[in-house]
């Protein structure tokens, strides 16, 4: 398997920005020195092309993310500060992912040790997403591969806006979301399957949740391919999550998706989501444990 990482891309964000970038780079000193993975293991994503990223996104919007004509409100809604560094950083979050999934169809899996930017539309960016990764990367399987039938799992506890709103009306990809129904995006897009999560949602009643979930959604896609956003976010330690699974309730998501998969013989590429700890050694932890568990369950 490979795991991809654009850790090094920094960005500069102001002081007291939320977004805890910090983590990509902890996530990755923490997996290769563990001693489960070799050093050829770890690879530097190819940046997604404008082809590949016009698939998801209007010309005109590439554009202005590529030239910096961005609008104010615009740059307010993605949440960071344009930069050149952003637009690279961008292009090879969405290029890991699809990197992830080319090696997924012949290796079992594969993960970007980023991504999961699904709130990106097909027009504009929110909710520090550029470009959406994963209709990015269903597309570039559609394109390159051939794949009739491919199925996004995304269980960040926030709805997967943008990629809903891309992928409606593409029967080709199917889009489920299990999320807070009070959290952010506070208006809602429909993807085929979306399962709403009240406040303070525990451990038993989220895997139930899921189970039926990923059941249906396995039921009614028969897909060649998953495309799984983790997220760390559902964590009872998230700073912005507002559901209260514990550390062990995630590792058990984890490895019911995962054995779902495996025993299906179905390829994933995997993408890590959100995850805003109050301390970020949780979401570290987190995302690490996810990559375990594939290690461990997948092809």
């Amino acid at each position: 398997m490979t795991l991809y990482y654009a850790d090094h891309f920094v960005l500069t964000l102001p002081p007291g920005h939320r977004f805890p970038m910090a983590k990509y780079a902890l996530l990755r000193e923490r997996l290769a020195g563990g001693g489960d993975f070799r050093e050829d293991d770890f690879r530097v994503p190819p940046a997604a092309t404008d082809a590949q990223i016009r698939r998801a996104h209007c010309p005109d919007y590439l554009g202005r993310v590529v030239n910096g004509t961005l609008g104010a409100q615009e740059i307010r809604a993605i949440g960071f500060p344009w930069s050149e560094a952003m637009v690279e950083r961008s292009r090879r979050s969405a290029g890991a992912t699809l990197s992830a999934a080319r090696d997924a169809l012949v290796q079992g899996w594969s993960a970007n040790l980023a991504g999961g930017t699904h709130h990106a539309f097909f027009d504009r960016g929110e909710g520090f997403c550029v470009f959406n990764d994963a209709a990015i990367a269903a597309r570039a399987m559609q394109a390159e591969a051939g794949l009739s039938r491919v199925a996004i799992v995304d269980c960040d506890v926030h709805q997967g806006n943008g990629t809903a709103a891309i992928l409606r009306g593409d029967d080709s990809v199917f889009t489920f979301s299990i999320h807070g129904a009070r959290n952010f995006p506070f208006a809602k897009e429909a993807s085929d399957l979306d399962i709403e999560l009240a406040d303070g949602t525990g451990d038993e009643e989220y895997l139930r949740h899921l189970e039926r979930g990923l059941d249906e959604t396995l039921a009614r896609s028969n897909p060649q391919l998953v495309i799984y956003l983790a997220g760390a976010d559902p964590h009872e330690g998230d700073r912005l999550g507002r559901l209260k699974l514990t550390t062990r309730g995630l590792e058990r998501r984890d490895e019911f998706v995962f054995g779902r998969l495996a025993a299906r013989g179905i390829p994933v590429a995997i993408a890590m989501a959100g995850g805003y700890g109050r301390v970020i050694d949780d979401t570290v932890a987190i995302h690490a444990a996810t990559i375990h568990a594939a290690k461990r369950l997948l092809a």
